[in-house]
């Protein structure tokens, strides 16, 4: 399969996809963290381009809850980043994955199909993670484990803060290669 991550820097998911044997490539308007195929420019450039699945990770700071006590006087920010993540929905792409914390798109399009959790994939973190799917079935939890703690919510102040709050776990990305990755057969 031709896979499209959107808004990916870290490579863990098109490197997922990318180990059982697809084409996949990663795009966002940073570099990507590691060397693999990586489109760095404006994701519409690219998404008409015949991709079979596209797994999307639209920035999340005006439409997390977390960050509800300072969207007053950013409504123009939220309305952008709401019409960003509709224009990825309506991609000319059969099967889509949007990623997307708890917020606002649950009430301005519609509830996610799923939320998922870190632990649910092997790793011992909270983080709540709505998937909003068209074309593919909802994600089976592969290794659910005990002693979990939300450190992603911890994270300490500073510059790559975001960045560490916002990379997809390994778990969740071979989750997704693994079950979403045969839908062609």
């Amino acid at each position: 399969m031709r896979v499209l991550v959107a808004c990916e820097y870290s490579g863990r998911v098109r490197d997922a996809f990318i180990a059982r044997g697809h084409d996949a490539i990663s795009c966002d308007l940073l570099p990507t963290d590691v060397k693999g195929p990586h489109y760095q420019g404006d994701v519409f450039d690219i998404i008409s381009d015949g991709f079979d699945l596209m797994v999307a990770h639209p920035p999340c700071t005006y439409l997390a809850v977390s960050g509800a006590r300072w969207w007053a006087g950013r409504e123009t920010e939220q309305n952008e980043a709401a019409a960003f993540f509709m224009d990825l929905w309506k991609a000319p792409i059969n099967r889509v994955c949007i990623e997307n914390p708890v917020g606002a798109m649950s009430k301005r399009f519609r509830p996610p199909n799923q939320y998922v959790q870190p632990w649910m994939f092997g790793h011992p973190e909270t983080k709540k993670t709505g998937l909003w799917l068209r074309g593919l079935a909802p994600l089976m939890a592969t290794c659910v484990v005990e002693g979990r703690h939300g450190r992603v919510h911890r994270e300490s102040p500073g510059p790559d803060r975001w960045k560490r709050r916002s990379t997809t776990y390994t778990g969740l990305a071979d989750a997704m290669a693994q079950q979403w990755g045969g839908a062609d057969e």
